[in-house]
């Protein structure tokens, strides 16, 4: 299926990297329908609305970012999303990159999560009140180097 992308411009993408949020994203609850593609940095994605192609999100595992991290989300948000097995599901932060590149963020309080057998998505809100939408990617980076 061939796609116009934000980071790439026209790309083909295979029918399983499609990916439906049903109530769409907060603040594009429009827009449901998105391509998982991958970053050419490594362990960043790219969310890309096919309704909207200056629409991209870039995301990263938040795992990477804080190994302690734990998704807690209510129940009814992965049963929305026909969550069965956890291995089924993939987990993602969306990343803020502003003018000052040493404030790029991770929203680690709304994580995406995804079905990836059903390719249904959603983001959620985490239970967790350790978790903010602005966690400092670097400062995270510095502070778990160190520990």
């Amino acid at each position: 299926m061939q796609i116009d992308s934000k980071p790439y411009g026209p790309l083909a993408i295979d029918e399983r990297q499609v990916i439906t949020f049903p109530v769409g994203i907060f603040g594009f609850e429009q827009l449901r329908t998105y391509a998982l593609l991958d970053a050419v940095q490594t362990g960043f994605y790219w969310l890309q609305s096919l309704e909207d192609p200056e629409l991209a999100f870039i995301m990263l595992n938040p795992y990477d970012l804080r190994p302690d991290y734990v998704l807690e989300v209510p129940d009814e948000d992965l049963e929305s999303i026909g969550y069965e097995e956890d291995e089924d599901i993939l987990v993602f932060a969306i990343v803020t990159i502003p003018d000052d590149e040493t404030k790029i963020s991770a929203n680690l309080q709304g994580p995406i999560i995804i079905n990836r057998v059903a390719q249904l998505g959603r983001q959620s809100i985490s239970l967790d009140s350790r978790w903010r939408t602005k966690h400092l990617i670097l400062d995270e980076l510095a502070e778990t180097g160190s520990r």
